[in-house]
């Protein structure tokens, strides 16, 4: 077992020593330099891409509040008309948009703080 062990040291020796004569340090500051660049690249198209998915749930939000307003002014067209069958209809319709603007209301507040986070911690 000894000489398998004092080979063995050898090699590895022989290895580290041509490792360490191959290696530059401008070369390898370079590589790290460009490793950064990539980083920062990918990273700022996350961010981008958190702030426009961002601005896509306000979005949606607001068009599903709109319908929600919608249809609660359908629902006070068929009572003013004495369709109150329509009307609990159209107010069924308005509580559903209500709870879903409401939803995307919330799940936009939690994703805006998100993205500021990111946006920090990219500066």
């Amino acid at each position: 077992m000894g000489i398998f062990d004092r080979l063995s040291t050898m090699i590895r020796s022989n290895i580290n020593d041509l490792i360490t004569r191959a290696e530059n340090p401008e070369k390898v500051l370079n590589q790290l330099i460009v490793d950064m660049k990539s980083d920062l690249a990918k990273a700022k198209q996350q961010v981008a891409s958190a702030i426009a998915d961002e601005k896509k749930l306000q979005s949606d939000a607001e068009g599903m509040k709109k319908q929600a307003e919608d249809w609660e002014r359908r629902a006070m067209l068929a009572v003013q008309e004495s369709r109150d069958d329509l009307a609990k209809q159209a107010l069924m319709r308005y509580n559903e948009h209500l709870q879903g603007a409401q939803q995307l209301h919330e799940t936009w507040v939690k994703h805006k703080a998100e993205t500021e986070q990111l946006k920090l911690a990219l500066r």
